[in-house]
């Protein structure tokens, strides 16, 4: 009897074994960037009311982030201390809200629909201004992402799921800070190169955040969809695809770097546990 319980616990063990392996080697198989290691971020828990967490902009001035959740016209600011320290203003009712960025002492909302909103701060009022998107009555354009580009001196969308794209393509339009003018087709990202790299061929790319890294000028875009990270140029050329872990990166929707390339991503809570900001702190490739 005692023979055969060893035998027992002998098999028991290898099983344990073999399933700790396959986790783990999955994990170790995931690509990473060569100056990021995706698969170990620093992990900021965030409170239940921001369990909605979507866009997201660093404020390098007390290196603190400001957020927008999905549904509800409220700014927040989160204070990178764990737990971290949370302020909000109202700027608005219920709508799809997707992301935020802060350019020139302006926040910049972007809505679901391609519609923008401007929030001017006087002292600890929100002053607002809403320019609405051409034909968003007309055609079905779903928008996630918008961010700050210097080459283009725009804010550039990038189309989560639009009409003409045909899921061959995803189109970037512009919008001009300072006239307030949309550019229709500014650029576009062929979805071909990616669905080779992910070998997916019917890929439907659908890009949930982006941000230009400060280090090295390239736009890193996120898919939460497809739990993808994407390395692009400033005109859409694809020059590396990344795999995501879904344990860790949930539903990341929001991404933003600081000034020395360290870049942060805002994880939605799902279907359980908080939301969290994900840190991931800038190695120099030749580290």
């Amino acid at each position: 009897m005692l023979k055969w319980n060893l035998v027992v616990v002998l098999l028991v063990l290898l099983k344990v074994h073999d399933y700790q392996g396959c986790s783990s080697s999955k994990k170790e198989n995931l690509l990473t960037p060569r100056d990021y290691d995706l698969n170990n971020p620093e992990v900021i828990q965030l409170p239940s009311q921001l369990n909605e967490i979507s866009g997201i902009s660093y404020y390098p001035k007390d290196s603190s982030v400001f957020a927008i959740v999905d549904e509800d016209g409220l700014l927040f600011k989160i204070h990178l201390r764990n737990p971290p320290d949370v302020k909000f203003w109202r700027f608005d009712k219920k709508h799809d809200f997707e992301d935020v960025v802060l350019h020139d002492s302006i926040f910049y909302v972007l809505i679901s629909n391609g519609d923008i909103e401007t929030l001017r701060f006087s002292n600890d009022t929100v002053h607002t201004n809403k320019k609405i998107f051409e034909n968003a009555d007309k055609k079905t354009n779903e928008f996630e992402t918008l961010y700050f580009d210097d080459k283009y001196n725009q804010l550039v969308m990038l189309c989560k799921d639009c009409e003409d794209d045909k899921k061959k393509i995803v189109t970037a339009w512009g919008f001009n800070p300072d006239s307030a003018v949309y550019t229709p087709s500014l650029f576009s990202i062929d979805v071909k190169p990616v669905a080779e790299k992910t070998k997916e061929e019917k890929l439907h790319l659908k890009p949930s955040a982006a941000a230009v890294n400060p280090v090295n000028g390239d736009v890193y875009i996120l898919a939460s969809v497809n739990k993808l990270l994407l390395i692009s140029d400033r005109s859409g050329k694809v020059k590396e695809v990344f795999e995501l872990d879904p344990s860790v990166y949930k539903q990341p929707e929001g991404i933003t770097f600081t000034p020395t390339g360290d870049m942060i991503i805002s994880n939605e809570s799902h279907e359980e546990g908080n939301a969290t900001l994900l840190f991931i702190k800038h190695k120099p490739k030749d580290k």
